[in-house]
């Protein structure tokens, strides 16, 4: 396998947002919001010239290369998240037992009652910068930083994972349904 001396790969910022390099922190200002990210655990080199962020590596084998790809994708994930943000669409199912799902402000949760019939509420971590409302059966999960969001998100999904019984015939939980932008309306999701 021939080896390449450098590889680059090029970022297009769009109007309207502002990137700022600092060594391997990354800062983005766009409409939405700011994003800072460190990305210092990484071997690549992070440059900005005018209106393109170029992520480079020098001699690099298969893992540098995988790297490379990674670095790329944060930056262009921060670059969307200011533009456009993110939006998890959660939906709640369960078979016998009403579940109740109530957001608590102030300690930064979202508490899950009456699930399985249990008495004793499930609760699942909201991370800074996330905005979740519920609407019936429906659970909204908003923000511009895609790791605090779908960590949310992943967080109410596993905090109703059924444990000692068969899976196949307890489906009640709390499961992703749509992945979209905050662009697109917020309705509820069409099930066939």
């Amino acid at each position: 396998m021939a080896r390449f001396e450098t590889l680059q790969r090029t970022i297009q910022v769009p109007d309207g947002v502002t990137v700022g390099v600092e060594g391997k922190t990354v800062k983005v200002k766009g409409p939405l919001g700011a994003l800072q990210e460190d990305l210092s655990h990484l071997p690549v080199t992070i440059t900005q010239t005018g209106r393109e962020v170029q992520v480079s590596v020098t001699w690099p084998r298969k893992r540098e290369i995988g790297m490379l790809g990674t670095a790329a994708a944060h930056v262009r994930n921060m670059i969307r998240g200011v533009t456009k943000g993110y939006r998890y669409n959660l939906r709640t199912v369960y078979a016998h037992f009403p579940v109740t799902v109530k957001v608590d402000e102030k300690a930064k949760a979202l508490k899950v009652e009456n699930f399985t019939g249990e008495k004793t509420p499930r609760s699942a971590q909201i991370l800074d910068g996330v905005k979740v409302a519920v609407k019936g059966d429906d659970i909204t999960v908003e923000g511009i930083d895609i790791k605090a969001v779908s960590q949310t998100a992943a967080n109410i999904q596993n905090s109703t994972k059924i444990k000692k019984k068969d899976l196949r015939v307890f489906l009640d939980g709390i499961y992703i349904d749509t992945k979209t932008s905050l662009e697109t309306p917020a309705g509820p999701s069409k099930v066939k």
